[in-house]
């Protein structure tokens, strides 16, 4: 079964190539506003999106250069169980929680962006609160040695135990919360983080405006296969308002979109 999802997975990520261009196409030009430095994509003609090649094959509407400028963007970091956060990577933040939020900042860039989609949805009468955001690797050490007591303290064996307590907390430098772009968001209507939370008027306010602001939904019910990781509502990645609309117009999850950016960057050919 697994092994069928990530079929369906990597043709999703061909059929989605060319998606991954629109946001330089017709005038918008790739522009990081962090202080580290990313190279400027510059525009592409809109014939240049899908170029086939003799043998067939389709051709990138990037090329290896404007790819690579995309994942070194810092805020497409990407952090799972498999990409642990790198030890330099520079957090600061500031604090844009509820008086409820157990985590009350996100780095600052995030920060501001939430505030103004907060204020954003306010206006049209919804009320988007963030409930969780960065928590610093000691802080997730913590979290996981924690759990990982529990289940020691269960009786399973130091492996069993680390194991069990990965597949609900993950390890320090695993957690996206930990880079400060991620934030668990809810409401008053639904202030519990789950899937509840998809019900609310809240939500679809996200759904339909937040790549605005330059939040994605992480975790997105098609792309459990790839991200494993279950399908969370409540929780957002910021990725700024460009890369936002990048993955939004491919479908694709960050997972995959980063996969895509890889291969091109290192020269391959994709076949259509």
């Amino acid at each position: 079964m697994r092994s069928s999802h990530h079929r369906k997975h990597h043709a999703r990520r061909l059929l989605c190539l060319t998606a991954l261009a629109c946001f330089v196409v017709g005038g918008t030009a790739y522009a990081c506003t962090r202080k580290a430095a990313v190279p400027q994509l510059p525009e592409l003609p809109a014939e240049s999106l899908a170029q086939p090649a003799e043998n067939g094959a389709q051709q990138s509407p990037l090329t290896a250069a404007q790819a690579q400028a995309l994942l070194d963007d810092p805020r497409m970091i990407l952090v799972n169980r498999t990409h642990k956060m790198p030890e330099d990577y520079p957090v600061e933040t500031k604090e844009c929680g509820s008086a409820t939020a157990i985590n009350k900042t996100l780095q600052t860039e995030a920060a501001e962006a939430f505030l103004s989609m907060q204020a954003a949805a306010a206006r049209d009468g919804v009320d988007v609160r963030m409930q969780s955001g960065y928590r610093s690797v000691s802080y997730q050490k913590k979290l996981y040695d924690n759990k990982t007591q529990y289940y020691r303290n269960k009786g399973l064996s130091e492996a069993a135990a680390r194991e069990k307590a990965a597949a609900i907390v993950n390890p320090p430098g695993c957690s996206e919360h930990n880079c400060g772009l991620a934030a668990d968001l809810n409401s008053p209507e639904h202030t519990g983080l789950d899937t509840g939370f998809e019900k609310t008027a809240a939500f679809r306010w996200l759904k339909a405006h937040a790549v605005e602001y330059g939040f994605i939904l992480r975790y997105p019910k098609d792309a459990e296969a790839v991200t494993e990781i279950t399908y969370e509502p409540w929780h957002w990645r910021y990725v700024g308002p460009e890369n936002a609309a990048l993955l939004n117009r491919s479908g694709l999850c960050l997972e995959d979109a980063v996969a895509v950016l890889q291969r091109i960057a290192a020269g391959e050919t994709v076949i259509g």
